[in-house]
């Protein structure tokens, strides 16, 4: 099965930077709207929980990937708007603490665990994004807008026994709830879910990849926890951007602040 080996990914949670306990540190935090605390406090320690239950055998890779990917954030545009200022300031935090370039280094070395890339899967799990990716082409053929794309989605749920319950928008978003007949295969021996999502559902990664490459940001179902229904939503691809998943060099540079950072 995909993902990383329980020790591995309980030794890279256990490298999060610690918040210091200095009056420079708290400045940085206080420039950061106290987002480094939100961090460290209850959404990490929920995190090594995920970790606990995943190397248990009672939680699923990506129930992980999602808490992960919930992660408290410093937004640095308002959409596709840079906001400057608030950019300004992740740089100034930074350069009074170096855990704030830090936590952005180890955020990606525990998202990189967690996701997976076609090479990582087994020959099985790739054959299966193959032929997403390849069935792709033709599924969302014309269809260049969330809307159009999500009813394509739903038809081909449809076309392989899956009842959708809800569709709806939110924003620029199209979101659908639905009941999927597999859930439950092979529960016993494997685990809740484990064959929809960390199985059958790479047909949808190759779906994410193709549409993806067309700026498409297709969120398939992913770690559901309703007893009964998934959801899967198809937007733009955002160019939102946000702290801790840039890190103050990177945004310094696009940016061209000044800063010791870039020395």
């Amino acid at each position: 099965m995909a993902g990383p080996s329980p020790a591995e990914l309980q030794r890279a949670v256990n490298q999060f930077p610690a918040p210091p306990d200095t009056e420079r540190f708290a400045e940085a935090d206080a420039l950061l709207n106290g987002t480094y605390s939100a961090i460290a406090d209850a959404w990490y320690d929920t995190l090594t929980e995920y970790v606990e239950a995943y190397e248990a055998g009672t939680c699923l890779r990506e129930n992980v990937l999602e808490h992960v990917e919930s992660i408290p954030s410093f937004h640095l545009s308002d959409g596709a708007a840079p906001l400057r200022e608030r950019k300004e300031r992740l740089v100034h935090a930074a350069e009074k603490s170096e855990a704030v370039a830090a936590v952005s280094q180890w955020y990606h070395r525990v998202r990189s665990l967690l996701e997976d890339t076609p090479q990582e899967l087994t020959f099985f799990e790739r054959m299966l994004h193959d032929f997403g990716y390849a069935l792709a082409h033709g599924l969302f053929l014309g269809a260049r807008t969330p809307e159009a794309v999500a009813r394509r989605l739903r038809v081909a749920y449809q076309a392989v026994g899956v009842r959708i319950d809800e569709t709806m928008r939110d924003g620029g978003a199209e979101r659908t709830r639905f009941t999927c007949p597999y859930r439950d295969i092979r529960s016993e021996q494997c685990g809740d879910r484990w064959v929809c999502h960390e199985k059958l559902d790479r047909v949808d990664d190759g779906y994410v990849t193709y549409l993806g490459e067309r700026g498409i940001d297709y969120q398939r179902p992913r770690a559901c926890n309703n007893a009964t229904q998934c959801h899967s939503t198809v937007a733009r691809e955002s160019p939102e951007r946000k702290w801790p998943h840039m890190p103050p060099t990177t945004v310094a540079t696009t940016m061209d602040i000044e800063t010791p950072l870039l020395s």
